[in-house]
């Protein structure tokens, strides 16, 4: 038996209703209205939040829906509250057929209360609180390349490159790699005379002694 144009809708719709209950759960409702008919309006309904089961009236939309065909065929993000009080947000999209007659409407409903919580849990999560003693701790772990963007921040401070650096630009520059303990790295004077093109022998000249002031 051919399907009329109508019945087709609401098969499509039921399809749709079931694969957005499943992409979104478990946060969001997803109802298929059945606007042609007088009552048990309601013959799809997916992750279901709000309690209620197929052959339940419509809301008051799809009631303003039935009624007339110019009342808007998409409200979007308006607040709702599902029956236990908790807050939602809500779409409603009407669907029409050729007639221009509407025919269904596919409504999703977001708990917000469980979305508000998680966002509370997190802005918890992410507050810092100022240590009580003057200190400031660096979590990365020293690496060869840390060497070479300090050098190359430390140019660009100057607005030069690590090449262009002076002799004492340079020795200004390896005292603080060697604060840093930088320089205890293995290969670390090698990469340090690559990336200011000097000579290796050059780099040790710069480092500060051992019992010398610094």
């Amino acid at each position: 038996m051919k399907l009329t144009e109508n019945q087709l809708l609401l098969r499509e719709g039921k399809k749709i209703v079931d694969a957005l209950g499943k992409t979104f759960f478990p946060l969001v409702e997803v109802v298929l209205h059945d606007l042609t008919v007088d009552e048990h309006h309601v013959v799809a309904i997916s992750n279901n939040l709000s309690g209620r089961s197929v052959g339940a009236s419509t809301t008051e939309i799809g009631l303003a829906r039935i009624s007339d065909p110019s009342f808007p065929e998409v409200l979007q993000s308006y607040p709702n509250q599902f029956p236990d009080g908790r807050p939602a947000k809500s779409t409603s999209i009407g669907i029409k057929n050729g007639d221009g007659e509407y025919v269904m409407a596919i409504c999703l409903n977001i708990d917000v209360s469980l979305l508000s919580a998680a966002a509370s849990s997190l802005q918890q999560l992410v507050q810092t609180e100022s240590p009580p003693v003057d200190i400031r701790e660096n979590l990365v772990s020293p690496s060869l390349d840390v060497i070479r963007s300090t050098l190359e921040q430390y140019a660009s401070s100057l607005n030069t490159t690590p090449r262009m650096l002076t002799p004492a630009q340079r020795r200004a520059a390896i005292l603080k790699l060697s604060q840093a303990g930088l320089m205890d790295l293995k290969n670390a004077q090698t990469i340090v005379a690559n990336t200011l093109g000097i000579a290796r022998s050059t780099v040790y000249t710069y480092l500060p002694q051992k019992g010398s002031a610094t």
